[in-house]
């Protein structure tokens, strides 16, 4: 990107802007050599303030960000609360819990948005120079640009208002939600989730160091 992209602009973000440059778009442009050996790399992030972060954006009742699935939204509520009337379905939302046990009954696959971090970058059979934990992106960002000749500008980075990832909002009501679960659904989607932790060693939400990796990377 060439101009500096307003934070709410997310579905142009991820889609006009970038839906070009995606590898599925770029296979048929270069051959298989040229992509074996390109410079490449992946961002991941803490399994549970990604999990938080995608129930709000996308399923949860937040005026500011809520509602951008409002079919798996009606599907979940649909399921968990047994509730068949249309119109009744059509403004609500499912709770936090409604959604992890959503994704406990089918193991993480309901969408890329929720499953798995490494089935959704091919880990480990495919190969990356870096893989860049979000928590610490702001620094490691810079080493990065000079790879691909970029400017001296922060690659990636959350649109929180706290620099610190221990402080954002996703890591806030992650400690404060995953909290007041049972601990049994929990443990169960830790195991769903377990080779995503031990990708980057993450830290659970009772740490408190929590989101960050439990090792210098």
């Amino acid at each position: 990107l060439k101009r500096t992209v307003d934070p709410k602009k997310l579905v142009w973000v991820h889609g006009t802007a970038t839906s070009k440059h995606r590898v599925k778009n770029l296979i048929g442009q270069y051959n298989r050599s040229v992509l074996q050996n390109a410079f490449s790399f992946t961002v991941v992030r803490n399994p549970w303030t990604r999990m938080v972060s995608g129930y709000r954006q996308k399923l949860s009742s937040e005026i500011t960000q809520g509602g951008q699935y409002k079919w798996m939204a009606r599907k979940i509520v649909q399921e968990m609360r047994g509730i068949t009337d249309e119109d009744m379905l059509e403004d609500l939302s499912p709770t936090f819990e409604e959604f992890v046990r959503y994704l406990i009954d089918r193991a993480g696959n309901i969408d890329r948005h929720f499953t798995f971090q490494t089935k959704e970058l091919c880990i480990p059979h495919a190969m990356y120079d870096f893989i860049v934990p979000l928590e610490h992106s702001a620094s490691l960002s810079q080493e990065l640009w000079g790879k691909i000749n970029g400017s001296n500008t922060s690659l990636f980075g959350s649109y929180d208002k706290a620099s610190d990832p221990r402080l954002q909002s996703s890591a806030l009501y992650a400690k404060e939600w995953f909290s007041e679960l049972d601990p049994r659904l929990t443990e169960q989607l830790y195991k769903i989730y377990k080779r995503d932790f031990i990708l980057m060693n993450y830290s659970n939400f009772t740490h408190p160091d929590f989101p960050l990796p439990l090792h210098s990377t």
